[in-house]
């Protein structure tokens, strides 16, 4: 296990920046996500600290140990890529030993780690198997076997879950989880998926554009997002956003409504509520037209068009019972003035 720092990590690829001056501290035994829109640079950070990509400037260490310079074999790291990258004509566990096998390491100490990987992972039976006869889940596990038998300092996932189907992605995000609580490796996954990112981190550093806009813990990020992008980019439905004004205590909205703000607060250019903070009550200040409505059993989301609004904006609200709306029906909407978000003017870009 190790410590992973990143300081003032910058990538060009000629006058493009794609990374800009990043620094990130990870500590020993620590499960962090990158996590960001495509392009925003999270899967070339990783990259760069495999040392599979040259870093253009700044300094990346590994358990205090620059590794700049240093090849990918030499950083005492192990990825698990996307797409599996098994041998086609080798066995699970010719598979899993064959970086072994290429370093000369014995053969005892090959057939005891590929054995501990195996049962670990709950592949014992799969092992003389070739991977065209394994399923998606299963050929991950692989790929993270031939990971663990190097017993390296640092796991690095690169969107290990993109190719599998959405029942299979829930169960191994949990296997994935569960082998960092059981070898407490330092480990750092790259997702475009914030489920992923609010339910497998110990910290997220959220990317945008080549920069790290916010790092924290999941519920802390979900609380207190630092601007609306991150507000935007974690919640699954997104976190609605109201254009207005802040005059006398109270949020002005386009049109005649208005909005309780909490106490103390200045002047803002933007009301920020997530859907569950949503009631629809006879007396609330938003007028608005049910859209859709979307049951999913053990909750309801239903999206509303705002009323008297030159733009038609839209609201999402989820709902923990089962509400019965339908599509035309007018209601009002009640935001819970306990979990407000704000921001400022400068705050307003979502992308």
């Amino acid at each position: 296990m190790a410590t992973v720092q990143l300081r003032n990590v910058r990538k060009s690829f000629g006058p493009l920046d794609v990374v800009h001056t990043v620094s990130i501290d990870i500590q020993d035994g620590e499960f962090v996500v990158l996590v960001g829109p495509s392009g925003c640079g999270k899967s070339t950070l990783l990259r760069m600290l495999a040392g599979l990509e040259d870093i253009t400037g700044g300094e990346i260490a590994i358990a205090g140990r620059r590794v700049n310079e240093l090849p990918p074999k030499a950083r005492d790291i192990a990825m698990v890529f996307q797409n599996y990258a098994l041998y086609p004509h080798m066995t699970v566990g010719q598979n899993m030993a064959f970086s072994l096998t290429l370093a000369g390491t014995a053969r005892s100490t090959i057939a005891e780690r590929v054995a501990k990987a195996a049962a670990i992972l709950d592949l014992e039976a799969l092992v003389e198997r070739y991977p065209r006869e394994l399923s998606g889940g299963q050929r991950q596990r692989v790929a993270m076997g031939r990971a663990i038998v190097r017993n390296p300092a640092v796991f690095l996932f690169d969107e290990p879950l993109s190719n599998l189907d959405a029942k299979l992605r829930v169960q191994m995000r949990a296997e994935i989880k569960a082998l960092h609580q059981r070898l407490r490796t330092t480990t750092i996954y790259v997702t475009h998926d914030q489920v992923e990112a609010m339910t497998m981190a110990d910290r997220i550093v959220v990317l945008r554009g080549g920069r790290v806009e916010q790092i924290g813990r999941p519920l802390d990020l979900y609380d207190r997002p630092a601007n609306p992008f991150v507000a935007s980019f974690i919640g699954s439905p997104s976190m609605n956003f109201l254009r207005g004004r802040s005059e006398n205590g109270a949020f002005h909205m386009e049109g005649d409504e208005s909005l309780p703000l909490p106490a103390n607060m200045g002047a803002v250019a933007t009301y920020g509520v997530r859907p569950e903070h949503i009631s629809i009550d006879p007396t609330g200040p938003i007028a608005a037209e049910v859209e859709l409505v979307e049951p999913m059993g053990s909750e309801t989301q239903v999206t509303f068009r705002r009323l008297g609004a030159s733009n038609g904006s839209r609201i999402a609200g989820l709902f923990r019972e089962r509400i019965d709306l339908a599509p035309g029906s007018q209601v009002h909407l009640r935001p819970d003035p306990k979990h407000v978000h704000l921001f400022g003017t400068n705050d307003l870009r979502l992308n």
